[in-house]
């Protein structure tokens, strides 16, 4: 299953040939080139920079549609829940509006968490939410299960893009998660930058964006001197792909676009090759 975030589409507004459209089209041409070829792409959030923007929620889906296959929809702090249901009708929603669903792939049970909390740029998972997922969780307690988010809701090392083990929101997602003995872990986004981590007991992988990136800075910023460090830098389109072996999750993170490619496989280190598989006994 491949994984892209933080589209940001609408960010040079009225621009359809905009830096992150052209950054997105690259992933998608990637993965739609890849083999074997993904057999899901989830797309977890930011779908656009205004969640306002209908313009760019129909410019963002009909990219993301040249993807040949099922999709997985999350949504995040910049989207708009009504205007992303008005473009993408297909997505389920639960009662009270929340963009909540699961879908069985591969596999794997992938459930949905909307943490967007509107006017916020941090996550939120409130006792709706989280009855929720705690009801859907109690219904099968024997397929392995992957919670699908936005928001990491972890200290990332980057004071500004993190959450904190004491907002109300996690303490109420871990107390969930960590007797989930099903969850073989979560996938988020939001960040802008690859993250392997752990909450709760389970591991926790954190995918880059296609958009631009947030910069590698682990000290404290201080929000009352600007400091002239670097903070978003043009790294090449990410992408993860996620992958269930029927015992553990494995993810991968690349990105799309030229590279310098230094060795092929050719009659020259085809003998490696055949050494590295007869060690394992399958050569």
């Amino acid at each position: 299953m491949a994984q892209v975030t933080d589209l940001h589409i609408g960010f040079d507004q009225g621009n359809p040939h905009e830096l992150n459209v052209r950054r997105l089209n690259l992933v998608i041409d990637h993965l739609q080139e890849m083999r074997p070829k993904p057999s899901m792409l989830m797309v977890t959030g930011d779908l656009v920079e205004r969640g306002d923007d209908l313009d760019a929620y129909r410019h963002m889906y009909a990219l993301v549609s040249r993807w040949d296959g099922p999709i997985l929809w999350t949504i995040g702090n910049h989207d708009s829940r009504e205007s992303f249901l008005s473009v993408v009708q297909s997505v389920p929603k639960t009662e009270n509006g929340f963009v909540q669903y699961e879908m069985d792939h591969g596999g794997v049970r992938w459930i949905v968490l909307d943490t967007l909390d509107p006017g916020r740029h941090g996550g939120m998972v409130c006792e709706e939410r989280a009855s929720w997922l705690a009801a859907r969780l109690a219904e099968r307690t024997d397929d392995p299960t992957v919670i699908v988010l936005h928001h990491p809701p972890v200290d990332t090392g980057i004071d500004w893009m993190s959450a904190l083990s004491c907002e109300a929101w996690v303490k109420r997602l871990e107390a969930i998660i960590r007797p989930a003995a099903q969850i073989v872990g979560l996938i988020a986004g939001h960040v802008h930058r690859p993250i392997a981590t752990s909450f709760a007991g389970k591991p926790l992988m954190v995918c880059s964006s296609t958009a631009p990136w947030v910069a590698l800075d682990l000290e404290d910023i201080d929000p009352r001197h600007p400091d002239g460090r670097a903070l978003i830098v043009g790294d090449a389109p990410a992408f993860a792909l996620h992958y269930w072996n029927g015992e553990r999750m494995l993810t991968h993170f690349d990105f799309a676009g030229p590279r310098n490619v230094l060795a092929s496989y050719n009659s020259n280190v085809q003998p490696m090759i055949r050494d590295f598989l007869r060690e394992r006994g399958t050569g």
